[in-house]
């Protein structure tokens, strides 16, 4: 089982990105799919998520409005579309899939993990 977070890069304040989670070995149309983030210095936060059983979805409120979270299951992939980016954004942006149901927004409730990809957000 492998998740394989990509799309991050440099952007400056109030631009976008899309991040990609793809997997391989499990299809994620069966899991709940979460991103999270890690700033310097500071603990994993859980940014958004979304059920495979009724499409919900979570957003923590420093991103709510901002960001977006969707699926496409053909291509095995979990996309986190970033708008109005802003530096205090910028962390290494982590994917990671729960089995059950619902909403996880624990970072412990999930059972797998990507590897990261840097978002470096200017002012």
């Amino acid at each position: 089982v492998q998740l394989q977070a990509s799309g991050g890069g440099l952007v400056q304040a109030g631009g976008s990105l899309r991040l990609s989670c793809v997997a391989s070995g499990l299809s994620l149309d069966s899991y709940t799919i979460g991103w999270f983030r890690q700033a310097p210095g500071k603990e994993r936060e859980g940014v958004s998520c979304t059920s495979h059983v009724d499409g919900m979805t979570y957003y923590a409120d420093s991103v709510k409005g901002r960001f977006t979270i969707s699926r496409n299951n053909a291509r095995n992939t979990v996309y986190l579309q970033m708008n109005s980016l802003k530096p205090m954004d910028t962390a290494v942006y982590y994917c990671a899939a729960a089995l059950g149901v619902g909403l996880r927004v624990g970072e412990y409730e999930y059972d797998y993990w990507g590897q990261g990809t840097l978002v470096t957000v200017s002012s």
